[in-house]
């Protein structure tokens, strides 16, 4: 009896440590893939004062814009974050143009870079928490809620009115994004639910 309950726990270790590894690869594999694929943008407010956040989609709705037609028709995350890179002060003008013709004097800080994001739902997809490329612009004390999207694949030109990723966009993410990883932003079950908290747990780690 003693030997079966030396095995069973020493089973149980191996079983565990197995689990263990297998969720640490996944994670890993998913976070750095979603990563190498995903070019986001985010923008975050002064403060949560309605006045702040409704200036937040301004300037947000401004950037778009200007992203939009700087990006047309490129295919390829690099490319997207060089020319990014290359109008980086033209974003900092439009940011800060749209707050003093609102009235406000905030300054705006522009950067791209690798920042952590928390697990984020956004209508119809999400993302697992991990470390993204970004461009980041921040209004005045940044101490508001955020607002995010994905830069490229190009899914805030498609989801911005109604919060939703249609089949153009859906398009963009089979194209760039592997299987596995467009079921985990696509899907809403209790697995992937699970996946997710998964991810974010180790990321946190």
């Amino acid at each position: 009896m003693r030997k079966f309950f030396k095995n069973f726990i020493i089973l149980s270790i191996l079983f565990i440590l197995f689990f263990a590894i297998t969720a640490y690869s996944y994670a890993t594999n998913i976070s750095e893939g979603l990563a190498e694929n995903i070019f986001r943008l985010h923008i975050l407010a002064n403060s949560d004062s309605e006045e702040d956040q409704a200036l937040k989609l301004k300037v947000r709705d401004a950037i778009l814009a200007y992203m939009e037609t700087l990006t047309e028709n490129m295919s390829d995350k690099q490319a997207v974050i060089a020319l990014s890179e290359q109008h980086i002060e033209d974003f900092k003008q439009i940011a800060e143009q749209v707050i003093q013709e609102n009235g406000y004097h905030y300054s705006a800080s522009v950067e791209i870079g690798n920042f952590y994001f928390p697990t984020k739902y956004y209508g119809n997809i999400s993302l697992p928490a991990g470390n993204y490329d970004a461009l980041k612009i921040e209004i005045g004390e940044a101490e508001g809620q955020n607002w995010w999207c994905s830069l490229f694949p190009p899914l805030c030109f498609v989801s911005i009115s109604s919060g939703m990723v249609d089949e153009k966009g859906e398009d963009y993410l089979k194209e760039n994004l592997s299987e596995e990883e467009f079921s985990i932003v696509t899907e809403n079950s209790n697995d992937i639910e699970f996946k997710f908290k998964i991810i974010e747990l180790l990321n946190q780690k």
